[in-house]
This record gives C-alpha cells, structure tokens and sequence, in this order.
C-alpha cells in the first residue's frame, strides 16, 4: 500500500475511535427515557431474562451483584459489608459514613460522587457487564432545611447502574429538590434507593414528591433510622404499593418488575 493511503488510514481510525468510544458508553436508560413509546433498545430485549441481586447492608450501603459478577456497593465506607469485598465502590461525602479516603486496597474501582478543585465529578464507564454515570447535586454545608441557601454546588451525586436491562439509581445524600434538568440528566429509573430520614438529606415531603415524580417500578428506602415508613407511604400517595421482605436480599430481572410501583422493605439498619 502507498505511504498516502496508510496515512489516510490511520487517520481515519484516530477520527473513529472516538466516536466508537462515546456509542460504547451510550446510556440505555436515557435513550429509553427519550424514545417514542414501545421503542425499546434490542440489548434490553436480550438481557430481559438476566437477574441482578439486590442486598441491604445498612444505612446508605446497597450492594448490587450483576449477572456478569460485578459487586457494586453505593455510599461505601466500609462499615457496612455484606459477604465479599465490592468490585466498585461509589461514595458521597456528606459524613463519614457514607465514604472513606482509605477503603480497602483490595478493591479496584473506586467512584468519587465529588469533583476536585471546585469541578464536578464526571462519571461515565462501563465495568464488567455494567455502565455506571452519574448527575450532580449540590450539598448544604451545615445541617438545614432545602432552601437551597449555603451550598456546595455538584458535591453530591446521583449514581445510575444500567445493567441486565435495568436502571438502577441511587439518589445519595440529596439536600435539595430536583429541577427538569436534573430528571432529563437522569432519565428512565426502574428501581430507586431514596434517602427517607427527613432531617439529615432533606425533607419528607421534597423527597416524596421526587420519588413520586421518577415513578420507578421499585423504591428501596434508605437512611430508615429517623422516619416510620408509615410517615414515607402516606406521603407518596396509593398509587405505590408495600412489599415486606423478611430477609437482607432480593433478585430481580426486567421481565419480574411489579406492575404497580411497590416500596420494598428488607431487613436491616
């Protein structure tokens, strides 16, 4: 081959890599959110029978095992463990128990929901079988109401898991209510962790109405220690169903989504 078509080559491959790159980490749960209605991606249709494993291990910390066998544990600070060390660890840093500086060697993927040098953390990458970003948040300085007076802009993060054909979103450490922009960031959620202390992240009543507004299949309290759940299911209406659960895990596909968005409870702090 002439020097002038192997120089064109390349530069063809440097120019397509890129673009190759950014469709491998396309997010299948905001296309979804942004198609028509029944337009459903073909990698969905293909992962519908896959089951993910959903495990409470305390407080903010849910661990997630992919059917690649990924171990996802959010808000991680190492207090809570449930079996094996995480793979990936995603952390916010409202307090102490919901990250550590010095997590445990051993695991190889360690996910920051706050930036450096005053910029906001930019999540977005595929691990084993799952794509992991994020959307951020700001966060209160001291303990408040939401007014959204004295914050830390893009401190906190929303972690999304799109994995098996689900998107899996964990609202984190939320001090504030949402805007439009903040739900197109997000996009389609079919299972929620939401914060529902009322007093520490923010109020009952903000909270309930984002849960109310993301409409996922499945809501997974967190930060249970200050609220009766009783006080959260009033708030967010009849349309949610409850599901109690007498252990710390649960498994779940695309095909097995509830009907009606359903609350489960399982065992734990």
């Amino acid at each position: 081959m002439s020097r002038p078509f192997l120089t064109a080559l390349a530069l063809f491959g440097w120019l397509l890599t890129p673009a190759l790159a950014q469709q491998a980490q396309r997010s299948e749960c905001l296309a979804m959110a942004n198609a028509a209605p029944r337009a459903i991606p073909v990698a969905w249709r293909q992962a519908n029978a896959a089951e993910v494993e959903i495990t409470y291990a305390g407080h903010s910390t849910y661990f997630i095992e992919t059917p690649g066998g990924v171990r996802i544990a959010t808000d991680y600070s190492g207090a809570y463990q449930v079996g094996r060390l995480p793979d990936v660890v995603t952390m916010n840093r409202a307090h102490s128990t919901h990250y550590s500086l010095f997590p445990d060697k051993r695991i190889p993927h360690v996910l920051h929901g706050w930036g450096e040098d005053g910029k906001p953390a930019l999540i977005s990458t595929r691990i084993g079988d799952t794509f992991i970003r994020n959307v951020t948040t700001d966060i209160r300085r001291y303990f408040g109401d939401d007014s959204g007076t004295d914050m830390i802009r893009d401190d906190n993060s929303i972690f999304i898991f799109e994995v098996a054909g689900l998107c899996i979103g964990h609202l984190g450490h939320l001090h504030h209510k949402l805007d439009d922009s903040h739900f197109a960031q997000i996009g389609r959620l079919d299972i929620v962790m939401v914060p529902i202390d009322g007093t520490y992240t923010m109020s009952l009543g903000g909270i309930s109405d984002i849960t109310k507004r993301l409409r996922a299949s499945v809501v997974l309290p967190m930060h249970r220690f200050a609220t009766p759940l009783d006080d959260f299911m009033r708030r967010i209406g009849q349309e949610f169903e409850i599901d109690r659960r007498p252990g710390r895990s649960f498994r779940i596909s695309r095909d097995t989504l509830p009907g009606t968005p359903t609350v489960i409870i399982l065992d734990g702090v």
